[in-house]
């Protein structure tokens, strides 16, 4: 059986950083974690199911000491997994190479 194609515009890089819901009271990487990114949305998992359309805003903390950088978006898929969390995908709302560029250059490839 053949691999169903891929239907992404953009390379998707994994990054493993702690993130939180830029309302959140509650601290980094307790809740929320970035998995993977590209330049057009990024794959997280969190303990709160969120649904199809919800519009998320995430703050990833990144090594580099500066302030948390600021993520966007619309849930476009999300399910639940075995260890009582959610996995979830969602499209960035604005497409920002030059924003993008700080955290990519601590993802791997």
């Amino acid at each position: 059986m053949e691999e169903q194609n891929d239907r992404r515009l953009f390379e998707r890089f994994w990054a493993r950083f702690p993130v939180k819901f830029k309302d959140s009271r509650f601290g980094f990487g307790t809740e929320v974690f970035l998995r993977d990114i590209s330049a057009a949305g990024a794959h997280i998992v969190c303990r709160e199911k969120l649904f199809l359309n919800d519009h998320i805003s995430l703050m990833v903390l990144l090594p580099d000491g500066r302030e948390p950088f600021p993520l966007s978006g619309q849930v476009v898929w999300s399910k639940a997994d075995q260890a009582q969390t959610w996995d979830v995908g969602f499209r960035f709302h604005r497409l920002s190479l030059m924003g993008l560029q700080r955290l990519f250059k601590f993802c791997l490839t």
